[in-house]
């Protein structure tokens, strides 16, 4: 099988791409690329994949994913806008040696720490924002100058959580296709209960083969990776809508408050209703 490997075109005068992409054109499966990939959400909200990472994305993130690291990007809902502005680039983009130089040696480390993919925080976004932005229409040597700028920011504020702890390792085209169903039937369908049963058929699988090779692929078991879609859900509800915690339980799934609470303190390390308290109460000391 070979692996998988999206190729992203380039135009004659330019060295890495850096564009917008927008409804409907945002919206990729489960995929990998040798490119290094500096996203900036600018409209919409879902769940991102990365790796073996689940977790909420809203306009104003920013991620960096390394060489070759699985991710795909899902919108809330179908009808949903949503946008971002993406850079590609390969490590020698600015040739062989730059990454040599001892002055290099940080934005080094800084690609060798995306390959786990790295969530923006704190100023780093807020420096990063126009930058990114600026990318997608600056010409020449500046386009270059630009990008070193970003990686700069990264590299020296460290403003950033790792997201992934799976391997790296090239998907075929089995995989891919395999993935992509798995991840399609459960965000069509997390709301409701899922059986083993019919997932596994959707792999082509039997229950035992389906749950070995979902835990070998990403360090979890499938139960873990619907919650965490679940809890991912939640979150977006809570701080997007007036509805109370029993409503959101029932709403992303779970059929016992009592089991929504134990898998949104597991997985967010705080309790729903603190999580909520604890975005507004920030809303409003930073107004």
């Amino acid at each position: 099988m070979k692996p998988l490997i999206e190729k992203l075109p380039l135009s004659e005068d330019t060295s890495f791409v850096a564009r917008t992409h927008r409804t409907p054109h945002f919206e990729v499966a489960w995929h990998q690329h040798m490119e290094y990939e500096l996203i900036l959400f600018t409209e919409g909200a879902g769940l991102s994949f990365i790796g073996n990472y689940v977790g909420a994305f809203e306009a104003g993130d920013i991620f960096f994913l390394g060489s070759n690291l699985p991710h795909t990007f899902q919108k809330n809902s179908e009808d949903l806008i949503t946008s971002a502005v993406v850079v590609h680039f390969k490590d020698n983009f600015w040739g062989t040696d730059f990454l040599q130089m001892p002055e290099s040696a940080a934005i080094k480390k800084l690609l060798e720490t995306s390959a786990h993919g790295l969530k923006i925080t704190g100023e780093s976004k807020a420096l990063l924002n126009p930058l990114i932005k600026q990318l997608e229409t600056e010409k020449g040597f500046w386009r270059i100058v630009k990008l070193c700028e970003c990686l700069a920011v990264l590299a020296q504020k460290k403003d950033y959580i790792t997201v992934s702890t799976q391997e790296i390792k090239a998907l075929n085209y089995r995989d891919q296709e395999r993935i992509d169903s798995i991840f399609k039937y459960t965000m069509e369908n997390f709301k409701e209960p899922i059986q083993l049963s019919v997932i596994a058929a959707i792999a082509g699988m039997s229950i035992p083969a389906f749950c070995t090779y979902f835990k070998k692929r990403t360090r979890k078991t499938y139960i873990d990776f619907v919650n965490e879609i679940r809890i991912g859900y939640a979150c977006k509800l809570l701080l997007t809508t007036q509805m109370n915690v029993l409503q959101i339980c029932y709403d992303c799934g779970f059929n016992t408050i009592a089991n929504f609470n134990r898998q949104f303190l597991k997985i967010k390390k705080i309790a729903p209703s603190k999580f909520r308290r604890n975005v507004y109460d920030h809303n409003i000391s930073s107004k």
